[in-house]
């Protein structure tokens, strides 16, 4: 059982729900129901909001693999999702009513938009089994930093809700499950406001400008302008 839900687009929202208590675990199969949802959404859906039940948000995934061959399949389907995420034409909104841990951490951060619950805590524990985390190491210090980055994987301290705001892996932090559902709400509300087609040049242009160096992001900035000053108005 993936204990994932993927619902029908309302008003060009998606909602994922997981549901696998106690510590919500993604398994390999519900990552690739995931990243298949991100690579071919459905037509006109415009953001992809992602919530689970329970008191944790997510603890890690399922591990399994014990020859040299399964734990590659196991990682490249996780690498497929962070991908994914970062590729896809959606906008991604998760709220985060509980705790973070490993990869339900790398989720949160890999999403666009994040509101968290001040109780929620926020970790990376791989070190604590003997595990150099290289999928969060491939992403983390270009958001945090590369010294925190390290004093985060190197012991896996686990940081506040208020703490992961200012490193920037969430957006926003709230005090209640009913804000927690408003604000994101009115995140939600707030987006599909906007072109879809604006959205999805933006993600694209910040994963692209992310990989490339200043002067060849101002290059590639250039045509992108062009591109999308010629665009305007065909929502």
């Amino acid at each position: 059982m993936t204990g994932l839900t993927i619902h029908d687009p309302a008003d060009g929202v998606v909602l994922v729900e997981l549901d696998r208590p106690p510590g919500n675990l993604f398994t390999l199969d519900a990552c690739r129901a995931l990243t298949l949802l991100l690579l071919a959404p459905p037509e006109r859906a415009h953001v992809l909001r992602l919530r689970t039940a329970g008191d944790a948000f997510c603890l890690g995934r399922d591990r399994g693999g014990a020859t040299p061959a399964q734990v590659r399949t196991e990682a490249t389907v996780l690498v497929d999702l962070m991908r994914a995420l970062r590729r896809t034409r959606l906008v991604t909104v998760v709220e985060v009513q509980g705790d973070a841990a490993g990869f339900g951490a790398g989720i949160v951060a890999a999403c666009d938009v994040a509101v968290a619950l001040d109780t929620a805590r926020f970790s990376f524990p791989e070190v604590g089994i003997g595990l150099a985390p290289a999928l969060v190491l491939a992403w983390l210090p270009r958001v945090v930093g590369e010294r925190e980055a390290f004093w985060l994987t190197a012991t896996g301290e686990a940081v506040s809700a208020s703490r992961a705001a200012e490193m920037g892996l969430v957006n926003a932090v709230v005090s209640s499950a009913d804000e927690l559902r408003m604000r994101t709400d009115e995140r939600v509300t707030a987006l599909r406001s906007r072109s879809p087609r604006v959205h999805a040049d933006i993600k694209d242009m910040l994963r692209v400008f992310a990989e490339v160096g200043d002067d060849a992001a101002l290059d590639v900035s250039l045509d992108r302008l062009v591109v999308g000053s010629l665009r305007r108005g065909e929502d």
